[in-house]
């Protein structure tokens, strides 16, 4: 059976209020400025793995951070979190959490850990505590790029013929291929879990927003970030804004790593 996303996962209910934010555009990283903490995880969403991080790997590594990348099995949150944790558990200081897409709803649940210094959502989810990820989508619309294929054993794809379009519209052909045949399915299941923390309620929080994402609603990622508190940079690009812009994403990575040292100290 084929349905929409938001057929899938706008499984209902309310939606709490929005709470204020910020917005700022930056493109480029001063050069010789003081990171703060130097850890960094970085916690892929689904249909795709840790790999689409390299860019953002490459450009923060050359800066002299520590990058971690998870890779969630994509079969519960509770297995998800729990991979996010074991990163986090090997770091020997503090560290900036970050999440695309459906990484957004792991490192809200896995963010309270006293590591987590602050949390960075690019073109993420954010539920809050006792809310489920498919609540996220009540009274928006997904756009209708972003089909989903769901199978017997309750495990999800991209659907092949939309993916390019609905996952990554600006990535080249070859390379969007490529995901799209190499996609990593998850448990549907998993958006209907409900939270039991929202590290954004206290930590700071930074976000990522891809004008161009088909993924999500737009008003749905300005909500959730607005909500969150979370200073916010807007950027040309796809839901696959953590490959193809990995320089802003690195950026705001690289901000967060000073303003979280900042409200620490």
């Amino acid at each position: 059976m084929k349905f929409t996303a938001h057929t899938l996962l706008a499984a209902a209910v309310a939606v709490a209020g929005i709470a204020g934010g910020s917005a700022h555009a930056q493109d480029v990283r001063p050069q010789g400025r003081n990171q703060g903490v130097k850890n960094v995880v970085l916690v892929h969403g689904a249909f795709a793995d840790g790999s689409g991080w390299r860019g953002v790997y490459d450009e923060l590594t050359k800066d002299g951070y520590k990058v971690t990348i998870v890779q969630n099995p994509l079969t519960s949150l509770a297995d998800d979190v729990a991979a996010t944790q074991r990163a986090l558990d090997r770091l020997d200081g503090p560290a900036i959490l970050v999440g695309h897409s459906w990484g957004g709803t792991v490192i809200t649940e896995a963010g309270v850990n006293p590591k987590v210094a602050g949390l960075v959502y690019v073109s993420a989810l954010s539920p809050d505590a006792g809310e489920t990820t498919a609540q996220q989508y009540e009274g928006f619309t997904t756009p209708p790029e972003f089909v989903l294929d769901t199978h017997s054993d309750g495990f999800g794809f991209v659907k092949a013929e939309n993916f390019k379009a609905g996952f990554a519209a600006d990535v080249g052909d070859a390379d969007a291929a490529f995901m799209r045949d190499s996609q990593v399915p998850i448990n549907m299941s998993a958006f209907g879990t409900k939270l039991q923390h929202a590290a954004w309620r206290t930590k700071p929080s930074w976000a990522v927003i891809a004008t161009e994402d088909r993924a999500f609603d737009q008003a749905m990622l300005q909500h959730m970030a607005r909500r969150a508190g979370a200073t916010i940079t807007t950027t040309a690009g796809s839901h696959a804004v953590y490959l193809t812009r990995a320089g802003v994403v690195s950026d705001v990575i690289a901000d967060a790593a000073e303003g979280a040292s900042s409200v620490a100290n």
